[in-house]
């Protein structure tokens, strides 16, 4: 029998009726702390040596899982602007054409298999005569490739489940990549993300009512939906990305994800099918006991993006308007800042409290094994 959603969960959240929700929902509300914590060793590790050499041809991020992912976030953070080429790799071997003009960076979020894949990688790299630098933590095998490849590196404590720890890995990149970009991410910037994670984590907090936490309100709407994740440009499709990625290690819960402009060729075409508001019934609905199964569009908005891109807002308001024609309920999730480093955590942090209630009210341990074929 599939878990029965209960809402009446989202009431009651300590650690022992929501099993590991409840220590994955404590390390959502240390994002903050991660912040300041990898920004203040970033700035203590020798990362200005990686400036004596010039500016790198690309930086190759190397990393499996969050690892790859910040190197993702690295790469629209800096922005179509940015002079160096950002490339993440998370298998092996390296493409064919990294070598010496190229900066690897070595990121590892723990755990045996994926620092094992960063150790392949890193090493494959050395022996390429890339330039390196390494982030993770205390790890004999990460300090060993450092010293061999007579790298920075910056250590960041572990901070529990590797989903969680997405941003103990991001800042330190970006940290490195100022040296040899010719851009940064301006300081300020860290501490006004570190405050709007606060600001989401106090929102979201699980002992708010569920018509004032923005979190639990959009887990509710998800109940028994397919979520379509669309996100209205850069920050706002990576974040998607992440909301589906979560959605499934969190909660079990499948979603798709895309981005706006783009849906708009293959993804909105689900909105007519069976499981479209109007679509086609299946043989196998049910609408006596439960009804079908039907889409929930998820629009993540990135706001100063939209009023920047005439085209994004145009193609946004008709993904919303093609799903109000069709019978498909629409929830938004938006954000605010000045930077888009501010305005990336926002919708991150949002949406991975979401994922954590909808586990709890599913009754689902997130923590809980699952088999990985290699």
């Amino acid at each position: 029998m599939p878990p029965e959603f209960d809402e009446s969960r989202l009431d009651d959240l300590s650690a022992e009726t929501t099993h590991g929700a409840g220590g994955l929902l404590r390390q959502a509300a240390s994002a903050a702390a991660q912040v300041r914590v990898a920004r203040s060793a970033a700035l203590e590790a020798p990362l200005h040596v990686l400036a004596d050499d010039g500016r790198p041809r690309s930086i190759v991020v190397v990393g499996s899982g969050p690892a790859a992912f910040a190197g993702e976030m690295l790469d629209v953070l800096l922005g179509p602007g940015c002079p160096v080429a950002v490339h993440t790799v998370r298998d092996h071997p390296l493409p064919g054409w990294v070598g010496g003009h190229d900066l690897v960076i070595a990121v590892a979020a723990g755990g045996s298999d994926p620092t094992e894949q960063t150790v392949r990688l890193a090493a494959e790299a050395i022996r390429r005569g890339c330039r390196l630098a390494v982030v993770g933590p205390a790890d004999e095998r990460l300090a060993a490739l450092a010293d061999q490849g007579r790298a920075p590196r910056v250590v960041v404590p572990e901070s529990g489940e590797e989903r969680m720890s997405l941003w103990a890995l991001a800042v330190p990149l970006l940290t490195a990549a100022a040296h040899v970009t010719g851009g940064a991410v301006p300081g300020e910037t860290y501490e006004a993300t570190a405050r709007q994670l606060e600001r989401i984590a106090h929102e979201c907090r699980p002992t708010a009512e569920t018509f004032e936490n923005p979190a639990k309100s959009l887990a509710l709407e998800l109940a028994g939906t397919l979520p379509l994740a669309w996100g209205g440009g850069p920050v706002a499709e990576l974040a998607a990305r992440r909301f589906a990625a979560q959605l499934a290690a969190n909660a079990r819960y499948p979603a798709l994800s895309g981005r706006v402009p783009g849906v708009e060729h293959d993804q909105l075409a689900a909105l007519d099918g069976p499981l479209g508001g109007t679509g086609p019934r299946s043989i196998f609905d049910d609408p006596v006991e439960e009804g079908p199964v039907r889409l929930r569009a998820v629009l993540l908005r990135d706001p100063v993006h939209a009023e920047g891109s005439e085209e994004t807002a145009r193609a946004l308001s008709a993904v919303e308007q093609a799903a109000a024609e069709r019978g498909v309920p629409v929830s938004t999730v938006s954000t605010e800042g000045r930077h888009p480093m501010e305005r990336l955590a926002g919708l991150i942090a949002l949406t991975d409290y979401a994922t954590l209630y909808l586990a709890v009210a599913y009754g689902v341990d997130p923590l809980t094994r699952t088999l990985v074929v290699r």
